[in-house]
Protein backbone atom coordinates (compact mmCIF):
# COMPACT_ATOMS: atom_id res chain seq x y z
CA UNK A 1 0.00 0.00 0.00
CA UNK A 2 1.11 3.23 -0.78
CA UNK A 3 2.20 5.30 2.33
CA UNK A 4 0.04 8.65 2.83
CA UNK A 5 1.13 11.79 1.58
CA UNK A 6 4.11 13.51 4.17
CA UNK A 7 7.34 15.51 4.34
CA UNK A 8 9.44 12.23 2.79
CA UNK A 9 7.08 12.22 -0.23
CA UNK A 10 8.66 12.58 -3.60
CA UNK A 11 6.84 14.97 -6.40
CA UNK A 12 7.16 14.42 -9.87
CA UNK A 13 5.82 16.83 -12.34
CA UNK A 14 4.97 17.78 -15.44
CA UNK A 15 5.12 20.83 -17.90
CA UNK A 16 3.15 21.27 -20.83
CA UNK A 17 0.97 24.41 -23.07
CA UNK A 18 -2.02 22.49 -22.70
CA UNK A 19 -1.70 20.18 -19.05
CA UNK A 20 -3.85 17.58 -18.98
CA UNK A 21 -4.81 14.54 -16.50
CA UNK A 22 -3.70 11.45 -18.53
CA UNK A 23 -0.25 11.50 -17.24
CA UNK A 24 -0.86 12.37 -13.52
CA UNK A 25 -3.51 9.24 -13.87
CA UNK A 26 -1.02 6.87 -14.73
CA UNK A 27 1.87 8.05 -12.57
CA UNK A 28 -0.08 8.21 -9.66
CA UNK A 29 -2.10 4.28 -10.54
CA UNK A 30 1.53 3.49 -10.69
CA UNK A 31 2.48 4.14 -7.54
CA UNK A 32 -0.32 3.13 -5.75
CA UNK A 33 -0.19 -0.18 -7.27
CA UNK A 34 3.64 -0.43 -6.30
CA UNK A 35 3.67 1.13 -3.34
CA UNK A 36 5.94 3.68 -3.74
CA UNK A 37 5.68 7.30 -1.96
CA UNK A 38 5.72 9.14 -4.53
CA UNK A 39 2.77 11.97 -5.78
CA UNK A 40 2.70 13.03 -9.33
CA UNK A 41 0.76 16.75 -10.62
CA UNK A 42 0.66 18.48 -14.05
CA UNK A 43 1.46 22.04 -14.64
CA UNK A 44 1.77 24.69 -17.34
CA UNK A 45 4.20 27.93 -17.03
CA UNK A 46 4.57 30.88 -18.92
CA UNK A 47 8.32 31.52 -17.15
CA UNK A 48 10.21 28.36 -18.00
CA UNK A 49 13.54 29.62 -16.35
CA UNK A 50 11.54 29.75 -13.23
CA UNK A 51 9.49 26.63 -13.00
CA UNK A 52 13.37 24.97 -13.91
CA UNK A 53 15.06 26.46 -11.50
CA UNK A 54 12.13 25.82 -9.18
CA UNK A 55 12.71 21.50 -9.68
CA UNK A 56 16.02 22.10 -8.61
CA UNK A 57 15.17 24.55 -5.59
CA UNK A 58 12.65 22.27 -4.40
CA UNK A 59 14.27 19.23 -5.14
CA UNK A 60 11.30 17.69 -7.49
CA UNK A 61 12.69 14.33 -8.12
CA UNK A 62 11.31 14.58 -12.71
CA UNK A 63 9.53 16.57 -14.24
CA UNK A 64 7.90 15.28 -17.72
CA UNK A 65 8.63 18.15 -20.15
CA UNK A 66 5.80 18.69 -23.47
CA UNK A 67 5.59 21.12 -26.33
CA UNK A 68 5.74 23.77 -26.75
CA UNK A 69 9.27 23.53 -24.08
CA UNK A 70 11.16 20.15 -25.09
CA UNK A 71 13.92 22.15 -26.67
CA UNK A 72 13.66 25.66 -24.88
CA UNK A 73 14.21 23.38 -22.07
CA UNK A 74 17.81 22.37 -22.55
CA UNK A 75 20.24 25.45 -22.27
CA UNK A 76 18.72 25.55 -18.52
CA UNK A 77 19.79 21.92 -17.58
CA UNK A 78 22.70 20.75 -16.51
CA UNK A 79 23.39 18.03 -18.67
CA UNK A 80 22.00 15.50 -21.38
CA UNK A 81 21.72 11.52 -21.98
CA UNK A 82 23.19 10.83 -25.17
CA UNK A 83 19.88 10.53 -27.31
CA UNK A 84 18.62 13.29 -26.03
CA UNK A 85 21.88 15.12 -27.02
CA UNK A 86 21.94 13.84 -30.58
CA UNK A 87 18.10 14.64 -31.07
CA UNK A 88 17.85 18.08 -29.36
CA UNK A 89 14.94 17.18 -27.29
CA UNK A 90 14.29 17.16 -24.33
CA UNK A 91 11.22 15.33 -23.03
CA UNK A 92 12.01 14.06 -19.17
CA UNK A 93 14.17 15.85 -16.39
CA UNK A 94 15.92 13.64 -13.53
CA UNK A 95 17.04 15.43 -10.60
CA UNK A 96 20.01 14.10 -8.84
CA UNK A 97 21.03 16.05 -5.99
CA UNK A 98 20.00 19.42 -7.79
CA UNK A 99 22.02 18.07 -11.04
CA UNK A 100 19.44 18.20 -13.74
CA UNK A 101 19.90 16.18 -16.69
CA UNK A 102 17.52 15.98 -19.82
CA UNK A 103 16.43 12.41 -21.60
CA UNK A 104 14.18 11.44 -24.23
CA UNK A 105 12.01 8.62 -23.91
CA UNK A 106 9.74 9.70 -26.94
CA UNK A 107 12.12 8.32 -28.84
CA UNK A 108 12.38 4.51 -26.90
CA UNK A 109 8.46 4.62 -27.07
CA UNK A 110 8.47 5.36 -31.21
CA UNK A 111 11.00 3.16 -31.63
CA UNK A 112 9.11 0.43 -29.97
CA UNK A 113 6.09 1.04 -31.50
CA UNK A 114 7.11 0.78 -34.98
CA UNK A 115 9.01 -2.74 -34.04
CA UNK A 116 6.18 -4.06 -32.54
CA UNK A 117 4.12 -3.26 -35.70
CA UNK A 118 6.72 -4.69 -38.02
CA UNK A 119 6.84 -2.15 -40.61
CA UNK A 120 9.68 -3.06 -42.79
CA UNK A 121 11.93 -0.35 -42.91
CA UNK A 122 12.21 -0.12 -46.38
CA UNK A 123 8.29 1.65 -46.40
CA UNK A 124 8.77 5.27 -47.73
CA UNK A 125 7.26 7.67 -45.22
CA UNK A 126 5.72 11.36 -44.96
CA UNK A 127 6.34 12.88 -41.81
CA UNK A 128 4.27 16.11 -40.89
CA UNK A 129 6.11 18.54 -38.39
CA UNK A 130 9.35 19.59 -37.47
CA UNK A 131 9.57 20.09 -33.20
CA UNK A 132 10.88 18.02 -30.42
CA UNK A 133 9.05 15.31 -31.05
CA UNK A 134 9.12 14.96 -34.52
CA UNK A 135 13.28 15.00 -34.12
CA UNK A 136 12.62 11.96 -31.68
CA UNK A 137 10.42 10.29 -34.55
CA UNK A 138 12.55 10.69 -37.38
CA UNK A 139 15.51 9.98 -34.97
CA UNK A 140 13.51 6.17 -34.42
CA UNK A 141 13.08 5.64 -37.93
CA UNK A 142 16.20 6.30 -38.90
CA UNK A 143 17.69 4.52 -36.04
CA UNK A 144 15.24 1.13 -37.07
CA UNK A 145 16.42 1.58 -41.28
CA UNK A 146 14.17 3.75 -42.74
CA UNK A 147 15.68 5.54 -45.47
CA UNK A 148 12.79 6.48 -47.97
CA UNK A 149 11.24 9.57 -46.21
CA UNK A 150 10.07 13.23 -46.35
CA UNK A 151 9.94 15.71 -43.79
CA UNK A 152 7.11 18.39 -44.25
CA UNK A 153 7.57 21.08 -42.47
CA UNK A 154 6.72 24.82 -43.46
CA UNK A 155 9.68 26.34 -40.95
CA UNK A 156 12.09 25.67 -43.68
CA UNK A 157 15.46 26.14 -41.56
CA UNK A 158 13.80 23.53 -39.20
CA UNK A 159 12.28 21.75 -41.38
CA UNK A 160 15.63 21.55 -43.61
CA UNK A 161 17.86 20.79 -40.79
CA UNK A 162 15.76 17.86 -39.51
CA UNK A 163 15.71 16.34 -43.19
CA UNK A 164 19.63 16.74 -43.66
CA UNK A 165 20.58 15.75 -40.25
CA UNK A 166 18.93 12.18 -41.32
CA UNK A 167 19.44 11.90 -45.09
CA UNK A 168 15.45 12.09 -45.75
CA UNK A 169 13.50 14.88 -48.46
CA UNK A 170 12.25 18.08 -47.20
CA UNK A 171 8.92 19.43 -48.45
CA UNK A 172 7.12 22.73 -47.36
CA UNK A 173 4.11 21.06 -48.31
CA UNK A 174 2.67 17.58 -48.78
CA UNK A 175 4.78 16.38 -51.72
CA UNK A 176 2.62 14.99 -55.12
CA UNK A 177 2.22 11.70 -53.62
CA UNK A 178 1.39 9.78 -50.43
CA UNK A 179 3.48 7.44 -48.80
CA UNK A 180 2.58 4.26 -47.15
CA UNK A 181 3.81 5.35 -43.88
CA UNK A 182 2.22 8.72 -42.56
CA UNK A 183 3.30 10.01 -39.63
CA UNK A 184 1.57 13.00 -37.66
CA UNK A 185 4.03 14.86 -35.53
CA UNK A 186 2.17 18.59 -35.50
CA UNK A 187 -1.09 19.93 -33.61
CA UNK A 188 -3.59 18.81 -36.28
CA UNK A 189 -6.04 17.01 -34.46
CA UNK A 190 -5.35 18.37 -31.05
CA UNK A 191 -8.39 18.45 -28.57
CA UNK A 192 -8.62 22.49 -28.98
CA UNK A 193 -8.59 25.12 -32.04
CA UNK A 194 -6.96 22.20 -34.25
CA UNK A 195 -9.39 19.07 -32.93
CA UNK A 196 -11.65 18.77 -36.43
CA UNK A 197 -8.31 18.28 -38.55
CA UNK A 198 -7.79 16.04 -40.40
CA UNK A 199 -3.64 15.87 -40.51
CA UNK A 200 -3.52 14.30 -44.14
CA UNK A 201 -6.16 14.39 -47.17
CA UNK A 202 -8.80 11.38 -46.91
CA UNK A 203 -7.46 10.39 -50.17
CA UNK A 204 -3.40 10.09 -48.65
CA UNK A 205 -4.97 8.33 -45.92
CA UNK A 206 -7.47 5.66 -48.26
CA UNK A 207 -3.91 4.98 -50.04
CA UNK A 208 -1.68 4.80 -46.65
CA UNK A 209 -0.70 1.40 -45.08
CA UNK A 210 0.01 2.74 -42.10
CA UNK A 211 -1.00 5.78 -39.79
CA UNK A 212 1.06 7.10 -37.13
CA UNK A 213 -0.96 10.23 -35.09
CA UNK A 214 1.64 11.15 -32.25
CA UNK A 215 -1.52 13.23 -30.91
CA UNK A 216 -2.30 11.50 -27.70
CA UNK A 217 -5.18 13.88 -26.85
CA UNK A 218 -7.67 12.81 -28.33
CA UNK A 219 -6.36 9.26 -28.99
CA UNK A 220 -8.82 9.17 -31.74
CA UNK A 221 -7.75 11.67 -33.87
CA UNK A 222 -9.90 12.25 -37.18
CA UNK A 223 -6.64 11.22 -38.95
CA UNK A 224 -6.94 8.07 -36.86
CA UNK A 225 -10.34 7.83 -37.14
CA UNK A 226 -10.48 8.12 -41.05
CA UNK A 227 -7.67 5.37 -40.83
CA UNK A 228 -9.19 2.97 -39.06
CA UNK A 229 -12.69 3.32 -41.15
CA UNK A 230 -10.28 2.66 -43.90
CA UNK A 231 -9.18 -0.51 -42.80
CA UNK A 232 -5.58 0.86 -42.29
CA UNK A 233 -3.00 -0.07 -39.43
CA UNK A 234 -2.62 2.83 -36.96
CA UNK A 235 -0.42 3.37 -34.06
CA UNK A 236 -1.77 6.53 -31.71
CA UNK A 237 -0.49 9.37 -29.27
CA UNK A 238 -1.85 7.71 -26.57
CA UNK A 239 0.32 4.69 -26.88
CA UNK A 240 3.43 6.42 -27.37
CA UNK A 241 2.65 8.33 -24.20
CA UNK A 242 1.92 5.50 -22.16
CA UNK A 243 5.14 4.02 -23.06
CA UNK A 244 7.19 6.97 -22.90
CA UNK A 245 5.78 7.73 -19.18
CA UNK A 246 6.59 4.07 -18.17
CA UNK A 247 10.56 5.25 -19.00
CA UNK A 248 10.26 7.75 -17.21
CA UNK A 249 8.40 5.90 -14.80
CA UNK A 250 11.50 3.51 -14.41
CA UNK A 251 14.07 6.71 -14.13
CA UNK A 252 12.08 8.64 -11.49
CA UNK A 253 11.81 5.53 -9.43
CA UNK A 254 14.32 2.49 -10.06
CA UNK A 255 11.13 0.13 -10.46
CA UNK A 256 9.94 -0.88 -13.37
CA UNK A 257 6.30 -1.53 -13.23
CA UNK A 258 4.98 -5.63 -14.77
CA UNK A 259 3.24 -5.25 -17.95
CA UNK A 260 -0.44 -5.95 -16.13
CA UNK A 261 0.46 -2.73 -14.01
CA UNK A 262 1.26 -0.87 -17.00
CA UNK A 263 -2.17 -1.85 -18.79
CA UNK A 264 -3.86 -1.55 -15.33
CA UNK A 265 -2.58 2.30 -15.60
CA UNK A 266 -3.12 2.73 -19.11
CA UNK A 267 -6.81 2.03 -19.02
CA UNK A 268 -7.10 4.38 -15.93
CA UNK A 269 -5.35 7.23 -17.72
CA UNK A 270 -6.48 6.78 -21.47
CA UNK A 271 -9.30 3.99 -21.41
CA UNK A 272 -9.71 0.11 -22.04
CA UNK A 273 -8.85 0.25 -25.63
CA UNK A 274 -5.83 2.07 -25.43
CA UNK A 275 -4.69 -0.38 -22.95
CA UNK A 276 -5.46 -3.38 -25.10
CA UNK A 277 -3.66 -2.35 -28.15
CA UNK A 278 -0.16 -2.35 -25.47
CA UNK A 279 2.22 -4.65 -26.86
CA UNK A 280 4.04 -5.26 -23.30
Amino acid sequence: MKPPIGRDTQLCMSLSARPGNAGSRLHNALYEALGLDFVYKSFSTKDLPAAIGGIRALSIRGCAISMPFKEDVIPLIDALEPSAAVIESVNTIVNDGGVLTGYNTDYIAVRDLLERRAIDPVTPFVLRGSGGMAKAVAAALHGLGFAQGTIVARNEARGKALAQAYGYAWSADLPANPAPLLINVTPLGMEGANSADLAFPQDWIEACQTAFDVVAQPADTPFLKAAQAAGKTIISGAEVIVLQAVEQFVLYTGTRPWPEQIRAAAALAHGEAVAAKLAL
